[in-house]
Order: structure tokens, then C-alpha cells, then sequence
């Protein structure tokens, strides 16, 4: 069953009737609206072809020619000369089937790899839509995370400048603490505009997507309990053995290698002789001035031989040039295997890890809160000054950022993980899915 269908077939069976649009309907939708995907499903199809015309080569051709001519001739034979007004026409069926052809032998197999590496293809581009759609609808939900971190922020430097600008009106303040806490509102609303600039691309990248308008209250923000999946398998020594057998464009890229292969074969196979059988039906009527006034009805069968002598060296410059390409693709096929292991390792760490990352940012934050009402009291005491309390807010601020950032890091690097294994399917996204909760 092709990769859409399949993962279709999950999505459907799963989706829940939720209020806005949640991870799987965002992903039902882009399987119908995805101008890349689109292509792909039309490139795939068309590369199925390959496999019919490689075939063709193999089989039986039947054409039929006709032509029907008026004619005016002048014949001289000796000092007499005679005037011709005459119809001519000629009509031949002819049936050939190849014997001996391995230029059409290889051609119908590089066909069939041609067929095999548009599977492999194919089921890249299924796997890399889920990647593109969690990365853009995650990119949405991270940049709206931001935006209200930032104003929070700002409400809380505003709410710290009012304090500072009473104190400083009762002559208990300084002008210093007013501009800190300026400055610190400052940078966080320019904070707020970088992330409103981030959420409104990747809201235009999911409308592409999804081909409607898309508001970013429809999607489904993540849920606060939030426990990472543990790796399995947990040896990265298993998801590289998964990756050299199922990564489609490894795959993909091997079925290229088959294609240089049977081209060069191909191209041997001009130095080699063709055998094919053939039957003719042919009738005419005037066909040549030598058969003027005649008419010939022939049936013939027989065995036709071609042996290819001397070409100018053209074929044996295409068979060389077809084995340097042939190498060519043997060593794009190890700088690709080397690219995505050193992806697939990547992911995998960034995977592994992120359970301690996003339990140490959550101590994190709940330290820096404590730490920022510890600070505010020490400031009221005299302990500490202003610019201690905006340090500490920055910090809470910083740590709650870092948080968002590290759960949604580890849904992009799990789900990439199983794309560079090459066994990313519709479970995997079931999965990511209910990470999100539909009501906010």
C-alpha cells in the first residue's frame, strides 16, 4: 500500500471530531493540498511508466503504412517517348518481434529500477511532509508561546517600572533603576515582534500547506504534562542498521546505481548484433515505374540480422562516458550514506538527551521563579537593588523560552529520527499527536 494511503487510512481511523484543527486533521488535510507533495504523487506516478516502456522493447511492434499518389511520367526508350497519367499506392502491415536485443534487455531493467527508485522517492516525500508539517505547526505553536512569554514579561517590567517610578517620586528611588527597568521592557517588545514575525511565516508556510486560511487560535497547543518517549531501540548501533535498510533516499539512491549500471550495458550493446523475427503483408499497385500497370500482393516471414561495424567511435565514447557516471553515483551513494548517518546521529542524541534537558529546564523554572519572589522581598528589605530583580526576571523568562523550545525541539528530533531510520509511519504521528490538547 503507498506511504499516503497508508498513513490515510491511520489518520482517518484516529481522528477525533475536536474543536480547531489538531495534528492529524492538519495532516489530512495536507495530504490533498501539499503543492510538493502534489508533484510528488505525480512524478511517482510517471515513474511508474518507466517500467511499461522498458518493456515495450521486449514485445511484438505492428505498423501499417500507406501512401496513395497521382503520377505523370515522360518515359523515353530510344527515340520514342511516352506520356504516363497513372495512380499509384502501396499498403504493408508489418509485425516484428526481437530475438536477440540486449540494448532492449537492459533498457526494459533500467526501466524497472527507474519504477523501483520512484517508490523510493515517493515514500521520501510521504515522510518528509509529516516532518514539514510538525515543523511548521510546531514553529506556530513555539512563536505563540513566545509572544505571551514576552508580554508577559513586558507586564511585569511595566508593572516594576511604575514601582520605580513612585519610589523614585518619594526620593527612595533612582533615575538608574527607571532606565534598567526601561531598557529591560525595551528588549522584551522587541522580542515580542521578532516572535509575531516567526509565527505569521510559519503560519503562511501551514496555509501553503493545507490550502486554506488558517488562524493560529485553531491549532492545538501543547499539552502541560509533557514526558518524552523513551528511545526504542535505545542502541543508536540498531537505528543505524534501521537506516542502511529502510531510508528511502539511501534506497532511492541505490536504484540510481542500477540505472548506471543498465545504462552501461545499454551502451555496450552497440557493439553486439540484433536478431529479430519478422512477417510483412504488403500490397501495391504501380508502386515504381518498373511495375507500372501492376499490382503485387506479398506475404513475407523471415529472420532479420543487424551487426553494427564501425559507428565513428561513438559508441564506445558513450560506454565510456556511461561508466564514469556510473562511478559517479557510486560515490554520491557513500557521501549520501555518510550525510544521513551523521544525521541520524544527530537526532538520535538530541532525542536521548532531550528528557534530561526538559527535566532540567523544568527545575529551572521553578528555581527562578522562587528566585525572582526571593529577590523582590530582598529589594523591599534593602538586601538587593533593582536591577538584581530584573536579572532574576530575565532569567525566569529565559528558563520558561528555553523550556518551550526544548519540547518542541524533542518532537521535531524524535519524529526526524524515525524519517532518517526510514520506518517513520502513521503510529509515529498518532503518537506526536497526543502531545497536543485540543482545547486550550
Amino acid at each position: 500500500m503507498p506511504w499516503k494511503h497508508l498513513l490515510l487510512a491511520g489518520l482517518l481511523g484516529c481522528a477525533s471530531p475536536a474543536r480547531g484543527l489538531d495534528l492529524l486533521e492538519a495532516y489530512d488535510l495536507a495530504l490533498f493540498h501539499d503543492p510538493a507533495f502534489q508533484a510528488a504523487i505525480q512524478a511517482h506516478a510517471a515513474g511508474q511508466e518507466e517500467r511499461a516502456i522498458g518493456r515495450a522493447g521486449l514485445l511484438p511492434s505492428l505498423s501499417w503504412s500507406y501512401s496513395n499518389s497521382e503520377n505523370d511520367s515522360e518515359v523515353r526508350a530510344g527515340e520514342a517517348t511516352a506520356e504516363r497519367d497513372y495512380r499509384s499506392y502501396a499498403s504493408t502491415l508489418t509485425l516484428q518481434q526481437p530475438l536477440l536485443d540486449y540494448e532492449a534487455w537492459a533498457r526494459y531493467r533500467q526501466g524497472v529500477a527507474q519504477a523501483l527508485l520512484a517508490d523510493e522517492q515517493y515514500r521520501a516525500q510521504g515522510q518528509e511532509l509529516a516532518v514539514r508539517l510538525l515543523t511548521a505547526y510546531s514553529q506556530a505553536l513555539l512563536a505563540r508561546e513566545r509572544i505571551e512569554l514576552s508580554r508577559a514579561q513586558r507586564r511585569a517590567y511595566a508593572e516594576r517600572l511604575q514601582l520605580n517610578r513612585r519610589l523614585f517620586d518619594k526620593g527612595e528611588g533612582t533615575r538608574t533603576d527607571i532606565l534598567e527597568t526601561e531598557a529591560r521592557h525595551g528588549l522584551a517588545l522587541a522580542e515580542e515582534i521578532e516572535a509575531q514575525d516567526s509565527l505569521d511565516d510559519a503560519l503562511r508556510v501551514l496555509q501553503a500547506m493545507l490550502g486554506r486560511s488558517l488562524a493560529i487560535d485553531e491549532l492545538a497547543p501543547l499539552a502541560e504534562v509533557f514526558e518524552p518517549l523513551p528511545l526504542q531501540p535505545a542502541a543508536f548501533d540498531s537505528w543505524r542498521e534501521l537506516a542502511l535498510r529502510n531510508n528511502p533516499l539511501l534506497a532511492a539512491q541505490r536504484h540510481g546505481l542500477s540505472v548506471s549500471e543498465h545504462e552501461v550495458a545499454q551502451r555496450r550493446a552497440g557493439h553486439l548484433p540484433k536478431v529479430s523475427l519478422y512477417a510483412s503483408s504488403r500490397k501495391t499497385s504501380s508502386d515504381s515505374e518498373s511495375t507500372y500497370n501492376q499490382k503485387y500482393d506479398t506475404n513475407s516471414i523471415g529472420v532479420q540480422i543487424s551487426l553494427p561495424l564501425f559507428a565513428g567511435g561513438a559508441t564506445s565514447a558513450s560506454v565510456r562516458q556511461a561508466a564514469r557516471r556510473l562511478e559517479q553515483a557510486r560515490h554520491e551513494l557513500d557521501a549520501q550514506t555518510a550525510e544521513a548517518l551523521n544525521e541520524l546521529r544527530r537526532q538520535y542524541d538530541l532525542s536521548r538527551s532531550s528528557q534530561a534537558r526538559i527535566r532540567a529546564y523544568q527545575l529551572a523554572v521553578e528555581s527562578a521563579g522562587l528566585l525572582t519572589e526571593a529577590t523582590r522581598r530582598s529589594v523591599e528589605g534593602g538586601e538587593r537593588v533593582n536591577l538584581d530583580v530584573l536579572d532574576a526576571e530575565q532569567q525566569l523568562y529565559g528558563a520558561r523560552r528555553d523550556l518551550a523550545e526544548a519540547r518542541h525541539g524533542w518532537l521535531l528530533a524524535w519524529l526526524k529520527l524515525r524519517q532518517g531510520a526510514g520506518v517513520l509511519g502513521a503510529e509515529d504521528l498518532q503518537a506526536l499527536a497526543r502531545y497536543f490538547q485540543p482545547d486550550r
